[in-house]
């Protein structure tokens, strides 16, 4: 069988069924194959960045890797930003690219390039990699492959990287069957759980913190067992919103730098915290850990070294997420614990005296209001995208998720140009079905090639473009740092009408600029005409509106903007 015939049935095997590509010399043996012998769909991107940001979605949603292809040289190198967004953010993926042939490769002389568009893409991808392969003889790849599947979805998922001679892909090799290995799931064990059941029992302001880890682990349903189990509020990292329906009774809210601020103070002030698949890294417990270390923690991880890495003096528990829930529900089989009513009602008050909507007053559209009135009316959608900076931490602290809706965004790479390239990738793993991206000015014209994507596939993509005409986020920390400085997010900065912009691709677009506009373009997002199609929002929010409410850089979570100011500049 031919090499690249091989590749492109076993993917097929495994249960891919689209990958993204844009299309070049080495991966055109790959791109044939796919076409002539599976019925994978090839979805042809505008650029690499957003083929790996929807592979990044893809893995996501569907846990299987999500597949992204690319020629060498500049090819290979545009899918760097997007590999870093799946390993940071725990999504199983492949990458494939192609390579020049061997006899073309420069090895060890000490040339710079030998081949053309010749590139050394394993060298710069291993950093942001759980493995990097470079195919050496046509008979190592069906091994290969079966490695970077398990690889990729085993313990912390994330990408894998393969990389093919295109004289290899045209090669004949003979094929046997390698049998798939499945992951080993680690649990926790019956001392620790009867550990954390007295602890819980003992706490007076006990707090479950849900990372992307229990996403990633596609262990939500076992998290609500656990939640019915134990009766524990539950307050959620960036990544981990979509953890808990809006209306659960367990839910607290967002923390982090942005966080809720009756979430942070809830953070602040528990006594117990039971950490499950986060980093608890600066963004989520701003810079005083300190502040952290006079209570008792339990972080639950499937990777020992995320855990006493900022945060000091935790209780490690090496386990993964769903077999950690399994595990503890099983073993507290006859175990009663008691709601902690008095928690609640204080959590509940500070929600009440800090309501998200009044954290700013801002000239024409509240953005936190708009959040919530989107999520009002927009039962349809099946998953909210966000990308980065200000519109990403609106969205976060005000957006309503219901059943069965997720919420994607790039978290440790912080990629803008994240959301519309990953809302197409979203849209395919969803069968389809209407997903929403929330995206600034800013982020929007990364990638804004790929509307041209989304129209000739006729993907259901609500746009939502939030145009404050400036990078916000960056503006905003010019007030406080630079004298109001605006070099290059104000000053040599712009940005189109992106209605007209839309209108240029054919697809359907209308532009609000005051709150008493919202309800109705919503509903317009959402009408017989446009439910099944493309349609673009845009949102004119003033330049000068911030994001708050803000840790105070260097003082504790509890600490925050505007009422509290930062004791030093922010060094991240």
């Amino acid at each position: 069988m031919k090499v690249s015939d091989f590749v492109a049935t076993y993917l097929e095997k495994r249960g891919v069924k689209h990958v993204f590509e844009l299309s070049g010399g080495m991966i055109t043996h790959l791109l044939d194959s796919l076409n002539q012998k599976t019925s994978i769909n090839i979805i042809t991107m505008h650029h690499e960045q957003s083929a790996a940001f929807a592979a990044d979605a893809y893995g996501r949603i569907t846990g299987i890797p999500g597949i992204a292809l690319a020629t060498s040289g500049p090819g290979a190198t545009n899918l760097l930003t997007g590999i870093g967004s799946c390993y940071f953010d725990s999504s199983p993926a492949i990458f494939i690219t192609g390579q020049v042939n061997r006899h073309e490769q420069k090895r060890d002389r000490n040339i710079r390039q030998l081949g053309f568009q010749e590139t050394d893409i394993i060298s710069m991808a291993k950093p942001i990699t759980k493995a990097c392969f470079k195919i050496e003889s046509e008979h190592e790849l069906p091994a290969i492959l079966e490695q970077a599947f398990l690889i990729a979805t085993e313990g912390r998922p994330g990408p894998v990287l393969i990389d093919i001679p295109m004289d290899i892909q045209r090669a004949q090799i003979d094929i046997r069957d390698y049998g798939v290995v499945a992951p080993i799931l680690l649990g926790p064990s019956a001392a620790q759980l009867k550990n954390i059941f007295d602890d819980i029992k003992k706490a007076k302001r006990p707090l479950v913190l849900v990372g992307r880890g229990v996403r990633s682990a596609f262990a939500i349903e076992q998290l609500k067992i656990f939640l019915q189990k134990t009766q524990l509020p539950v307050a959620t990292t960036l990544l981990a919103i979509d953890a808990l329906e809006h209306d659960s009774p367990s839910r607290v809210g967002f923390i982090g730098a942005y966080g809720n601020r009756w979430a942070n103070i809830a953070f602040g002030e528990c006594d117990l915290l039971l950490v499950i698949g986060s980093r608890l890294d600066i963004r989520q417990t701003g810079a005083d850990t300190k502040f952290f270390e006079n209570r008792k923690i339990y972080h639950v991880d499937c990777e020992q070294d995320e855990i006493n890495n900022r945060v000091k003096g935790c209780i490690p528990v090496i386990a993964d997420a769903k077999q950690f829930f399994t595990d503890f529900v099983n073993e507290a089989a006859t175990e009663i614990f008691e709601k902690p009513i008095e928690w609640y009602d204080y959590i509940n008050a500070l929600r009440l005296q800090w309501p998200d909507t009044a954290e700013l007053k801002p000239v024409g559209i509240n953005p936190n209001v708009f959040i919530h009135a989107l999520s009002h009316n927009s039962k349809l959608t099946k998953c909210y995208l966000a990308d980065v900076g200000s519109h990403q931490m609106w969205t976060a602290q005000s957006i309503e998720i219901y059943k069965d809706q997720l919420f994607l965004t790039s978290g440790g790479m912080g990629a803008m140009g994240f959301a519309l390239p990953a809302a197409i990738g979203a849209c395919f793993a969803l069968n389809l079905k209407p997903v929403v991206a929330i995206i600034g000015d800013g982020c929007m014209q990364l990638n804004i090639q790929e509307l041209q994507t989304i129209v000739r596939n006729k993907l259901p993509v609500k746009m939502v473009v939030m145009n404050n005409k400036n990078l916000g986020m960056i503006r905003q920390f010019q007030d406080s740092y630079f004298e109001s400085r605006y070099q290059s997010t104000y000053w040599g900065y712009s940005a189109p009408d992106f209605e007209k912009v839309a209108n240029a691709y054919e697809i359907n677009a209308i532009t609000i600029n005051t709150e008493d506009e919202i309800e109705d373009a919503i509903k317009w997002m959402w009408n017989d005409q446009n439910v099944n199609s493309p349609v673009l929002l845009q949102v004119m929010i003033d330049p000068h509106t911030n994001t708050y409410p803000k840790i105070a850089f260097g003082r504790p979570i509890t600490e925050m903007e505007p009422f509290a100011k930062p004791i030093e500049m922010e060094g991240t």
